[in-house]
């Protein structure tokens, strides 16, 4: 009997059902930009109308370990939220807005039902950033993936109109930090985070221990990334003249915020740990014995976002961003400095 590329544990049946099965989600993201459908080739989508000198911005980025959680347990309907707001999160600091996004899902053997799922979360999550879905690749490779596992990229290019960069240019002493709570851990520091509840506390998946208030590992493990997009899009749209935002990823508190200042070495950035609530995960995985400065350099610490206001408009911020569904508070300022973060 002749071999086939099934036989070789590739089964191009099984991608095309995908294909037809999230053609729906995936139209459902589609802005008026967008110029072909999902199937062909490449994606195609237009600028928006109104900008003078349109500027492309562009950002990519996984869910690092997180993956490691979801496969676990089985659920993964919410990693490909974590997946758009990774990209969605760093794009939008920049002052600009997401226009599209294409995914990378790569597998041992292709499980429509599980890639399905992955997909409706990545096209939930375009949805309310308000960026099309026009594309992706699904890659079947047998012998480089163990069975079961699979991986995740995402890719986002956004717009923003030259003049309404935020450089960090204009940045100066006495400007106020609002910081933008975070849900969580997000998608970053779970290589730790797992570490510390799974090995060092013994925990598993389903225990709820108190410090989690009902909650379980994997509960908090998987808490959703926060997507930013409508709080910062809100604060331009009320016309508060923000300067400059800091996505809190990888390095978390003491890397990232510092990326704002490349332009004006000569600021430090104060922050005060006592202005906003640290979710409960953080404690839990610092009673372990992880030093305070590894925990601010590894997590968020509950803030997701930072931005940057007058002082003048600080008040304003934080009422915007609290109307807009956002925990927000002034958690700090600037001030003469070389460019480090205070606590």
């Amino acid at each position: 009997m002749a071999l086939t590329y099934k036989d070789a544990g590739v089964d191009i049946s099984a991608g095309d059902a995908l294909v037809e099965r999230i053609k729906p989600v995936v139209k459902a993201t589609h802005r008026p930009e967008v110029l072909a459908n999902i199937g062909g080739f490449a994606g195609m989508c237009g600028l928006p109308t109104g900008y003078k000198e349109p500027v492309l911005v562009s950002g990519t980025d996984g869910v690092g370990t997180k993956l490691k959680t979801a496969l676990a347990t089985g659920r993964h309907e919410s990693i490909g939220v974590d997946l758009v707001a990774m990209c969605v999160n760093d794009v939008i600091v920049t002052g600009a807005e997401p226009l599209f996004f294409l995914d990378y899902f790569a597998t041992a053997k292709l499980e429509v039902d599980v890639a399905a799922k992955v997909i409706e979360g990545i096209a939930k999550a375009c949805t309310e950033s308000g960026c099309a879905l026009i594309g992706g690749e699904t890659a079947e490779m047998p012998g480089l993936y163990q069975p079961g596992e699979y991986d995740l990229a995402g890719f986002c290019v956004g717009v923003v109109e030259r003049s309404e960069i935020r450089k960090g240019d204009t940045l100066a002493a006495g400007d106020v930090l609002i910081g933008i709570a975070s849900s969580g851990l997000h998608s970053n520091g779970h290589s730790l985070a797992r570490n510390v509840l799974l090995e060092e506390l013994s925990l598993d998946y389903e225990a709820t221990p108190e410090l989690l208030r009902g909650e379980s590992v994997a509960d908090v493990l998987l808490e959703p990334t926060v997507l930013y997009v409508r709080a910062l899009r809100g604060l331009s749209g009320a016309k508060v003249p923000w300067k400059s935002a800091a996505h809190i990823t990888g390095g978390g508190l003491v890397e990232n915020p510092p990326r704002m200042l490349k332009d004006v070495a000569t600021l430090d950035i104060a922050l005060d740990v006592s202005a906003w609530s640290v979710p409960p995960v953080f404690p839990l995985i610092a009673s372990a014995g992880i030093e305070t400065f590894e925990m601010r350099r590894t997590f968020n610490m509950g803030l997701g976002m930072l931005v940057v206001v007058p002082p003048e408009s600080a008040d304003e911020a934080v009422r915007t961003l609290v109307t807009l569904g956002y925990g927000a508070s002034v958690v700090g300022a600037l001030c003469a400095g070389q460019g480090e973060v205070r606590f």
